[in-house]
């Protein structure tokens, strides 16, 4: 298992890993369309990155650190692909991921998630997300909770 940083060619890989998840448990949202048909203009271009987990050549999950505002980012699309889950992929993938935007010197970084999604919601709780309030910005209809990180 490897974490490599994003390229165009994983385009499909990227959007199918949430596409999945997003059908599983919800329903695919215009932002997740948006964000997901081009992930270069709405996550790299602007500041972001996108992580991907590879194993024997296949990609098995990912994560992306969106620009909110400067030195705020949300971490958002983290998926892994049904048949790895349980295996401490994601725990793995977070940890590279703080310690990216720990050496980004970043200020927070914020989750909007779901309740429903208890194990996402534990490993964020393990890592030092806490919950805030939803506020007004909001990007996703399915969206019940909101968590921030502070990395300052």
């Amino acid at each position: 298992m490897k974490i490599i940083a994003y390229s165009p060619v994983y385009a499909t890989d990227f959007k199918a890993l949430n596409i999945a998840w997003l059908e599983e448990y919800f329903w695919v949202e215009p932002q997740d369309q948006e964000v997901l048909g081009n992930p270069q203009k709405h996550i790299i271009d602007p500041g972001g990155t996108i992580f991907l987990v590879k194993e024997e050549g296949k990609i098995i999950g990912c994560v992306a650190l969106m620009k909110i505002e400067e030195g705020i980012f949300e971490l958002t699309k983290m998926a892994i692909s049904p048949e790895h889950q349980g295996k401490k992929i994601g725990q793995k993938l977070m940890e590279h991921t703080l310690e990216f935007a720990a050496k980004q010197n970043w200020d927070q970084l914020i989750i909007f998630s779901n309740r429903k999604l208890e194990n996402a919601i534990y490993i964020y709780e393990k890592y030092g997300f806490k919950e805030i309030p939803m506020g007004e910005n909001n990007p996703y209809s399915r969206g019940d909770i909101k968590m921030r990180l502070n990395l300052s």
